[in-house]
């Protein structure tokens, strides 16, 4: 009879109080839900968002365009959680029919998971965030644009402000003093401009000459003449006379004056000596970045000769995305680029092919690396606590060991990127001249 009294109370019907407080405590006492314990105690349902547990939401694109991408970085996923006492993964398909990257993760924070990794791109990263933030669930994005991040949302893909950070630090130290940077008209261009600037501030550098342009070559070669002040270099260059003859001192009769020694004169057929070419002052910076690829880096090339900027008064610094095309660059020797050091990815590679038989794709180095971060953090987590994915544990000062490097979060939402400044070869090709600081450790575990 009592139990069909609470029944009818949970259905609003009118009963006296203390039947209704009576009812309760048989729930509690029956250790039933305590969302029906609330309920009853209140008088009405409310939504309450579940405690964070365990779980790790994912967030890919597993169905559409992407979906090959997707598929894969989810497979170096559960490479990296491969053991039984791993935590439990919660997949969600932000391209399914329906789904956004913002409701992946309403699902995921409903699921109470502790921790969401993903999505992939900016967009959906901006979408996303949000929601993930509202629940105070931390977010590992796989997007290399910094402009998302912000306090519990990290990006862990290779931004441009990592790269450029690594490379002004670098050429600081060897004396460079006056930055500049010639960047084309897009996003890649106006993040690498953006970090040049945000760089030479917190260093204490002057400002650096920054100028965009768009992909033509005559706007390539005007650009460059203005920004390394051609004109007025050129001008100030003394050009020899070739023609002019000097005139000849008066000697005595007795010495000839071509050849005051006596010796033998020398043959006819000899060549003449090269006139000496003039020096071209050098432009008013010392390091300059630049960030085209493809044809439009031909054209800045061809410019750069005309302009007379050189490696031997610039240093050249560009973007990682060289990395991948540097056999073809023999015309910057000399110039720098910033990105993991390979060698760190070979135990992953070879892991991966030997499942798979095919080469990874770097953006399953991130996948693997925030899963192999999850596992590590589990594994250590306070006892007691529901997970160990708490904003001290995620920006512990040491980092994590990754799949392409130590790398680290900081409270503000910026990642920390330990690389190797590399140098284009005469013959094509690089090297690593500067190796990864090592300021972050090289081991997660």
């Amino acid at each position: 009879m009592r139990r069909q009294t609470f029944g009818t109370q949970m259905q609003g019907q009118d009963v006296d109080s203390a039947s209704s407080r009576f009812a309760c405590k048989r729930l509690l006492f029956a250790g039933l839900a305590l969302s029906a314990l609330t309920a009853c105690a209140s008088g009405g349902s409310h939504h309450h968002a579940p405690k964070a547990g365990r779980g790790v939401g994912v967030l890919l694109p597993l169905t559409g365009a992407n979906a090959r991408l997707g598929q894969e970085m989810l497979i170096a996923t559960r490479m990296a959680m491969n053991t039984p006492t791993a935590p439990p993964l919660d997949v969600h398909d932000t391209a399914a029919p329906g789904s956004t990257a913002a409701t992946a993760a309403q699902s995921a924070v409903s699921a109470g998971d502790g921790l969401i990794l993903g999505p992939l791109t900016t967009d959906d990263t901006a979408a996303a965030a949000p929601v993930a933030t509202a629940a105070h669930v931390p977010m590992l994005a796989f997007t290399s644009d910094m402009s998302v991040a912000q306090p519990g949302v990290w990006t862990l893909g290779i931004a441009p402000e990592q790269q450029v950070r690594r490379m002004v630090l670098a050429a600081r130290q060897q004396g460079r003093q006056h930055f500049a940077a010639f960047l084309p008209e897009n996003r890649l261009g106006h993040a690498l401009g953006q970090a040049l600037q945000q760089v030479c501030a917190e260093n204490g550098l002057q400002s650096p000459q920054i100028m965009y342009h768009e992909s033509l070559q005559a706007s390539v070669l005007t650009g460059l003449k203005t920004l390394s002040a051609y004109e007025t270099r050129a001008a100030a260059v003394v050009q020899p006379q070739p023609d002019a003859q000097p005139e000849a001192p008066k000697v005595d009769a007795a010495v000839d004056p071509a050849n005051p020694d006596g010796a033998p004169p020398a043959s006819s057929d000899q060549p003449a000596a090269p006139a000496a070419t003039p020096d071209f002052p050098a432009p008013p910076f010392d390091a300059l970045l630049l960030g085209d690829t493809g044809l439009q880096l031909g054209m800045v090339i061809n410019a750069l000769t005309e302009v007379h900027v050189d490696p031997t008064h610039v240093q050249i610094m560009g973007p990682g995305l060289w990395g991948a095309f540097a056999t073809k660059l023999s015309a910057l020797q000399g110039a720098w680029y910033a990105a993991p050091d390979p060698a760190s990815r070979q135990a992953f590679v070879q892991q991966f092919m030997a499942r798979y038989h095919h080469m990874p794709t770097p953006l399953a180095d991130l996948t693997y690396d925030s899963a192999a971060l999850v596992k590590a953090l589990d594994q250590t987590r306070p006892a007691g606590s529901a997970n160990g994915y708490s904003v001290q544990a995620l920006t512990r000062p040491e980092g994590f060991g990754g799949v392409d490097g130590a790398f680290g979060f900081l409270e503000n939402g910026k990642t920390r990127r330990d690389l190797a400044v590399f140098q284009i070869l005469p013959s094509g090709g690089s090297r690593i001249v500067i190796p990864p600081a090592g300021k972050l450790r090289r081991s997660a575990n």
